[in-house]
């Protein structure tokens, strides 16, 4: 078996060649941290076994990230026979920077160019860049399988070639004393590497950092001089940035594009094809399957209840709503393929710089309005371990799209046409309620280290329509997969909960009290101060503790709705009668919120228990409950009062509170006054407190 390293900068189309290589489907992104640990597969290529292992996006082999610290260490401690380089060729320069890292490791490479654009950015003599490094050099697209063999032919071909390195006498190798030990390790004293000065147990700092960068980037010019054509553009910058990326402009162009997206996936296409779909799911799937049911085992049986309500009215209600998660993952794949969501990252820096936050979190939390769950582990390309425990954390206040069937199923029933305003505001009240718990986790628990913020403007492309589909299908069939398996086994059990006693004897026709019914009446209490008094809701809450999908279900189920149609579920939960009832359009708005940010599914909470420890999962999922809490409350009467008394005595009410606050703060800051410098614990008025 031939073992094979994957290794390149962060946006060259590394996952790319690696899915071309192995006929796999990993996600891609045009962006860094998509790769955040190894990933691995074996496969064969005339007879031979080949295992390629896809190392994280770094641009040097010294850590200071967490995807540089997985690479170095899989270089350094796993059997590796050869190294697949891939460099970006319209920006090949920097690039060869971690080419020439990789080989003063010693190990075998492979220098594969990957020309990502188009149209031809560099002029590329791979011929002398091949004399040049002494290495095996290769041109090629990444997505393309007839290139994908001609690399794999190269990894099955490669040689023990050796490195041409002319630069290292330029480096005072001498002054390194560590007998016996390889160049790459001598070079990375040199540096001053913590990582390599700790392996070998040297505390010795020989401060020549500078040196080699600038040996390095010297030789990298005379390899510019002779292998590369002139650039015929600055590369990543277009003029589209002058506009995007416009200081008064930048955010609001963001805000609008995002709406525009809710709009297009939940109301307009989206709500076309949903409506399709669930057409479909009645007359070719429900409807037989209930008139199979039917005549096998009755109408009034207990099975054809549970196919009637736990299958059809529940599995089918969550099933319509695949064409609008589709849609959202494909205009999140739009941003992160086009370049856009790398200039959202820029922009949003100096913002969430100020509450602790990096630039980088921008791709973890716009992910987690897809999966919360896989969003989370984008964290990890955090430089601070604060900055990524708070990313983690905050990433399940997003509005991932297993929360918008509820919003669509209870807003549509009560709210109508306005409704998307209710979801967009639940969208951008989760992102506003991130910032300010990130700005109080900073000043209190959680304060982040300074952080460099390195940054590349890939080039506008188009998306890559097999890449996007492939990326589609795979997230359609784990929806499906989750709908089928694990939606589905919590619908029995839901079933099976409110249809039979604690004495184990079925309900029926509605005789005697339910399990579901006993526990949801004995928790219910809890959640009467934000106008949910039904036990059915708090019920329907605890279900959704599993997936947030199931909230909908769980509700059709309880109040006994056997259609896939969520206009059927909504309008019942307006009836008195129904498990779950909302008394008003202020107590659905109150759930919607509280489902908005209480505890999120099982599944993050496992993915964030392995990101961040059980010590900070148990305060940000305590925190999410608590925040979820107030803010609900907060909502629910000041939606009530708007009820009852209108709109503007309850705005010039709140207007009046806010004064009052904002007074009371001014106040308190004048009376503790400025700290003298001279006399910290004097109080008495002099001319040396004005002195600051």
């Amino acid at each position: 078996m031939i073992n094979v390293a994957l290794v390149g900068n962060p946006n060259t189309g590394k996952t790319t060649l690696f899915n071309t290589l192995t006929f796999s489907n990993e996600h891609t992104g045009n962006w860094h941290g998509v790769t955040v640990e190894e990933k691995a597969k074996v496969y064969k290529v005339k007879g031979e076994e080949i295992k390629l292992v896809d190392l994280p996006g770094v641009y040097s082999l010294s850590p200071m990230s967490y995807e540089e610290e997985v690479t170095l260490n899989y270089l350094l401690n796993k059997q590796v026979d050869v190294i697949v380089n891939i460099c970006d060729a319209s920006n090949l320069k920097r690039n060869l920077y971690l080419t020439l890292s990789l080989m003063e490791l010693g190990k075998p490479i492979i220098l594969v160019i990957n020309q990502i654009e188009r149209r031809q950015i560099f002029k590329i003599d791979e011929v002398e860049l091949q004399k040049m490094l002494g290495i095996r050099v290769v041109k090629v697209t990444a997505k393309k399988k007839s290139d994908g063999k001609i690399v794999n032919d190269e990894i099955l071909n490669y040689r023990e070639d050796k490195p041409i390195l002319p630069y290292i006498k330029n480096l005072p190798i001498e002054k390194v004393d560590a007998p016996g030990q390889p160049l790459f390790y001598k070079i990375k004293l040199l540096e001053d590497d913590e990582t390599i000065k700790k392996k070998l147990n040297i505390t010795k700092n020989f401060g020549e950092i500078d040196r080699v960068a600038e040996v390095r980037y010297d030789y990298i010019g005379e390899i510019e001089k002779r292998c590369l054509g002139d650039n015929l553009r600055t590369y990543g910058r277009s003029k589209l940035d002058n506009i995007l990326l416009n200081r008064f402009l930048a955010i609001p162009i963001f805000i609008c594009v995002l709406a525009l997206i809710f709009y297009l996936t939940f109301f307009s296409i989206g709500a076309i094809l949903s409506d399709g779909l669930n057409f479909l799911l009645n007359k070719f799937i429900a409807n037989p399957l209930l008139n199979i049911t039917a005549n096998s085992f009755g109408e009034m049986s207990w099975i054809y209840s549970l196919v009637e309500v736990a299958l059809v009215g529940g599995v089918g209600s969550v099933l319509s709503f695949l064409p609008q998660v589709v849609l959202l993952l494909f205009f999140l794949s739009l941003l992160e393929e086009s370049g856009y969501l790398s200039r959202v990252a820029f922009i949003s820096e100096d913002i969430l710089g100020k509450v602790g936050l990096s630039g980088k979190s921008v791709y973890t939390l716009l992910m987690g309005f897809g999966c919360s769950t896989s969003a989370v582990l984008t964290a990890r390309n955090m430089d601070d371990k604060n900055s990524k425990i708070k990313t983690a954390l905050l990433t399940p206040y997003m509005s991932c799209s297993a929360k918008f069937p509820v919003y669509s199923v209870l807003g549509g029933a009560f709210f109508g046409a306005k409704n998307i305003f209710v979801i967009i505001g639940l969208y951008f009240l989760g992102v506003v309620l991130a910032v300010i718990m990130s700005y109080i986790y900073e000043k209190t628990i959680l304060k982040s280290k300074a952080q460099s913020f390195i940054l590349e403007f890939p080039a506008y492309r188009l998306m890559d329509g097999k890449t996007t589909l492939k990326n589609i299908w795979k997230n359609v069939k784990d929806f499906v997969v989750r709908v089928g398996s694990l939606i589905l086994s919590m619908n029995v059990i839901v079933w099976l909960l409110s249809n039979f006693t604690i004495k184990f004897s079925y309900i029926g026709q509605g005789e005697g009290i339910s399990i579901l019914e006993t526990v949801g009446k004995i928790i219910s209490p809890i959640f009467w101060p934000l106008g949910l008094k039904s036990w059915g809701i708090s019920s329907a809450l605890l279900a959704g503790l599993v997936a947030k999908e199931v909230i909908v279900s769980s509700i059709a189920l309880l109040n006994g709705v056997d259609e896939a149609n969520f206009e059927s579920i909504g309008l019942s939960t307006m009836k008195s009668s129904s498990a779950v009832y909302f008394a008003s359009p202020s107590s659905v708005l109150s759930f919607l919120v509280f489902c908005l940010l209480y505890i999120p599914c099982i599944a993050s909470i496992s993915v964030l228990g392995k990101e961040v420890g059980k010590k900070w999962l148990l305060i940000g999922v305590g925190i999410e409950f608590l925040m979820a809490y107030i803010v609900a409350f907060i909502v629910y009467n000041i939606s009530l009062a708007i009820e009852n008394f209108g709109v503007m005595p309850v705005v010039m009410i709140l207007a009046v509170i806010a004064i009052i606050i904002c007074s009371c703060i001014i106040i308190c800051k004048h009376l503790k006054g400025k700290k003298c410098p001279y006399c910290k614990n004097c109080d008495r008025e002099c001319d040396k407190r004005e002195i600051q």
